[in-house]
């Protein structure tokens, strides 16, 4: 009987603090992804911005949100659609006492994006 009850408590315990560490390690995961978007919803395109319309370089966005990522830690996947970057960062986070019941990790999957907003003018 106590080994079970032992055996629950640890597994209450890992919940604790294991979720709690999943959720600031998700909430670091989406804070990455947000500016890893907003990198590369900042690559502009030049031919496009010499002819007086503001549009983003889907390749350059791309490298940029990526190469962001990487420096940030987490390596992930970006992609654009119409002007609108997307970050994907994906990754397992080891627990700590959820291993004690056979959770040896917890995946993280975020995905945020960006949006260039251009053309914004104030009035006289």
């Amino acid at each position: 009987m106590t080994a079970v009850f032992m055996t629950m408590f640890l597994a209450l315990a890992g919940l604790v603090a294991d979720g709690g560490r999943y959720l600031d390690a998700r909430q670091a995961a989406a804070s990455e992804a947000e500016q890893a978007a907003r990198a590369g919803a900042a690559s502009l395109d030049v031919g496009q911005l010499h002819a007086g319309s503001l549009t983003i370089d889907p390749a350059a966005a791309t490298v940029a949100a990526e190469q962001y990522m990487r420096t940030a830690g987490h390596p992930g996947v970006a992609w654009v659609a119409g002007n609108t970057v997307y970050a994907q960062i994906s990754y397992r986070q080891p627990t700590q006492l959820l291993g004690i019941i056979g959770v040896g990790s917890l995946q993280i999957t975020v995905t945020e994006s960006a949006t260039d907003v251009a053309g914004i003018t104030g009035g006289t």
